[in-house]
């Protein structure tokens, strides 16, 4: 049974509720003063803790996608993708595999010309040889016979860390609120490629061109968008491409955006930060390079770099958010720029959560759909 399944955490809840009830049934037999005793009240209680915690792990997993199996959790994802080419029309020609199709749910109506379609992907980057899996929502126009020859702006969608593609389909609900958007007009149709931030599990690389490690960025800025392109009726011109995420996603948007804005004509962070952190789970990103570090701090981008041509969104609440100030004086720096524009959504409360960016997604899209082009 996967980590994800609801199996598993009945699993669980059943067991601790048993423990639970074994222990008060047992307490009075081992209420006597000797090691057995003792020893019998401290186990009872480990055990229960143990399942109540692991009751509640497993559930804020399933509730906000942190790991998407045992093997993810435990740092052992170690399986490559596999490399198969082809085109919009399935001839041979690009770095991306199809693994299987489903249609959107929630939405009215039956089969990808009425509701679209989500493709569970493989990409292998050209140049970095960086492998990912990853979502790809189709809109209903992709399908219809009077689309055929038109292409579709893209954007690429992020989680935080560790975070796992598939809650931005089932958690998030992108796909579903893009066709939603689209259906009443308040954005155009586009093709969504979602995936997580960490290409190299289960190290967190924080979208940086590691020195003698993974080419991250390049991945990002260049390999991604020319598999998709080559597979997909994508717009091939900078103003077709945007990028989206959360958290440590959120970062990756914006910094991709400012670093590279021939490749994404506009960022959106949903309660960002904005300087790649060393810790435990990046190990050093740098290699004693500052030129690296400070590329990766966007502050220091915003100071000494010229500024880019593209548009920026970035949120976070009064409330509820760590990034708030440094949120308000992001956008107070990107304002005393003369070519990025900066946009912002600052909610009342809201923590940094699933709910807090299900609140913002709607809006976001819309953004950034006014900003992208289709062709």
């Amino acid at each position: 049974m996967g980590l994800t399944s609801n199996k598993v955490l009945l699993l669980t809840v059943v067991l601790a509720v048993l423990l639970f009830i074994g222990t008060v049934w047992l307490w009075p037999r081992l209420a006597r003063q000797n090691w057995r005793s003792v020893t019998g009240r401290v186990g009872l209680l480990l055990a229960v803790q143990l399942a109540l915690f692991s009751s509640l792990g497993i559930a804020a997993n399933q509730a906000f996608g942190f790991y998407a199996s045992w093997a993810d959790l435990f740092g052992r994802e170690t399986a490559q993708g596999v490399v198969v080419n082809h085109t919009a029309s399935g001839a041979p020609g690009g770095p991306l595999q199809v693994l299987s199709t489903q249609q959107l749910q929630g939405v009215s109506g039956s089969g990808p010309r009425q509701t679209g379609q989500i493709q569970k992907v493989d990409i292998v980057g050209r140049t970095t040889h960086i492998a990912t899996p990853a979502y790809v929502y189709l809109p209903p126009e992709y399908f219809q016979p009077r689309y055929r020859t038109r292409t579709f702006p893209a954007a690429v969608i992020l989680t935080g860390y560790p975070g796992t593609a598939q809650a931005l389909v089932d958690k998030l609900h992108y796909p579903r609120t893009a066709q939603e958007l689209a259906k009443n007009g308040r954005m155009q149709p586009m093709i969504l490629v979602m995936l997580r931030p960490t290409v190299a599990p289960p190290r967190d690389t924080e979208c940086v061109d590691i020195p003698g490690g993974p080419q991250t960025e390049t991945f990002f800025a260049k390999d991604l968008p020319e598999a998709v392109t080559d597979h997909y009726r994508v717009g091939r011109k900078p103003g077709s491409w945007g990028i989206v995420g959360d958290s440590t996603g959120g970062y990756c948007a914006l910094k991709l955006a400012m670093h590279h804005p021939a490749s994404y004509a506009a960022a959106a962070g949903l309660s960002p930060y904005y300087k790649a952190p060393i810790d435990p789970t990046t190990g050093d990103l740098f290699r004693g390079d500052r030129n690296l570090r400070n590329r990766a701090d966007l502050w220091w981008c915003l100071k000494h770099l010229p500024a880019p041509a593209t548009s920026l969104l970035v949120t976070s609440s009064r409330i509820g958010e760590h990034n708030y100030k440094d949120t308000l004086r992001f956008i107070d720096q990107v304002q005393a720029t003369n070519l990025t524009g900066i946009s912002s959504i600052i909610l009342p409360s809201g923590g940094h959560n699933f709910n807090t960016w299900r609140r913002e997604i709607p809006a976001t899209l819309q953004w950034l759909s006014g900003r992208l082009s289709d062709r």
